[in-house]
């Protein structure tokens, strides 16, 4: 059966191989709340050992983006999935969650064992990072689906949050604080733009501008927050929490602020990263439509009582963090620059 299954394209033996690769990876992640081993038809993960009165389960789902093509061209596959990781564990823990587990599909044209491993090690340090069991998933050999050097990701991770400490943003008022955490670089939005802007440029060279080559600067990972605000909400009521992905900064400040208020941001309390300092210029793109699509160095946001402001800055600096207080609550709506 495998030899026929072989010359229609799939090599059921790599894909045997390709799991023997993850296993040391996965392993990394695992909790004790993790039942049985890789191998099962689903991931097992209890949850009475977890103290909660009235628990809520947080889901996410989410890929790379066009991000992956920019891998394929540099042939480097081991920290994209540290971005699916990351883009998916954003999410949830922006409702206040703290992640449980993870589980990733691969779908790709030619089951390439040591790809593979390169990029299900990424995705086990993004959950290492994020404290989530990388818990189960796919890989999906298709050939005539991709080419043979393609493969495409997607993510989904599983929180869990007291019902009664859901951060939905309802209890913003006017005056609240804006701390603004920094952001590795791109992270893993606005790629189609990227690429249009950088066609034909070399990946592998350093461009005046950047202290990287340019292929490294596009394809640093997306950051992970989630020990970080797990830390703040451990002393300080977080009211809101804006994960800036796609649409920037004007689609995602208003999604956690309540209607008829808005917030006020100084742009000079945080540096735009290189990077996109970079994409503007060679873009000729203007700084509306750079807030409009790019995280431009904010990769999260959290809004707190102005009394509790400066002791989250300290916390998240502690911590390693790059945060300022970058702006407050008004009775404006949407995104204004002071």
């Amino acid at each position: 059966m495998s030899n026929v299954y072989k010359k229609a394209g799939v090599d059921v033996e790599k894909g045997y191989e390709a799991v023997e690769r993850m296993k040391k990876h996965i392993e990394k992640t695992t909790r004790s709340e993790v039942l049985g081993g890789i191998g099962s038809f689903a991931g097992l993960f209890e949850l009475t050992s977890l103290n909660y009165k009235e628990p809520v389960l947080v889901s996410g789902t989410d890929g790379v983006g066009t991000k992956l093509m920019l891998a394929f061209e540099m042939d480097k596959h081991d920290t994209i999935g540290m971005d699916l990781v990351a883009m998916c564990v954003n999410d949830i823990v922006a409702q206040g969650a703290k992640p449980l587990f993870f589980l990733d599909y691969i779908g790709c044209g030619k089951n390439d064992p040591a790809v593979i491993e390169q990029i299900v090690a990424g995705v086990s340090e993004g959950c290492m990072l994020s404290g989530a069991a990388l818990i189960g998933g796919e890989t999906a050999e298709m050939p005539g689906m991709y080419n043979e050097e393609e493969y495409d990701l997607a993510g989904f991770a599983v929180g869990i949050a007291e019902k009664s400490k859901l951060i939905t943003g309802e209890s913003i008022q006017k005056n609240d604080i804006v701390i603004g955490i920094a952001s590795s670089g791109v992270h893993s939005n606005g790629y189609s733009l990227v690429r249009q802007i950088i066609k034909g440029l070399d990946l592998h060279k350093q461009y005046d501008g950047l202290s990287e080559s340019l292929g490294e600067a596009v394809l640093r990972p997306t950051k992970i927050y989630a020990k970080s605000i797990a830390a703040v909400l451990e002393k300080i009521d977080i009211k809101g929490i804006s994960h800036i992905t796609g649409g920037g900064f004007y689609e995602n400040f208003p999604r956690v602020i309540p209607k008829s208020l808005g917030v006020k941001l100084d742009e000079s309390k945080w540096k735009v990263p290189e990077v996109l300092a970079f994409i503007q210029e060679k873009g000729q793109i203007s700084d509306k439509e750079m807030y409009g699509v790019f995280n431009m160095g904010i990769g999260m946001a959290i809004v707190v009582n102005k009394e509790d402001a400066e002791e989250a800055v300290a916390i998240l600096q502690d911590l390693g963090e790059e945060a300022n207080i970058i702006g407050k609550v008004i009775d404006q709506e949407g995104v204004h620059f002071a």
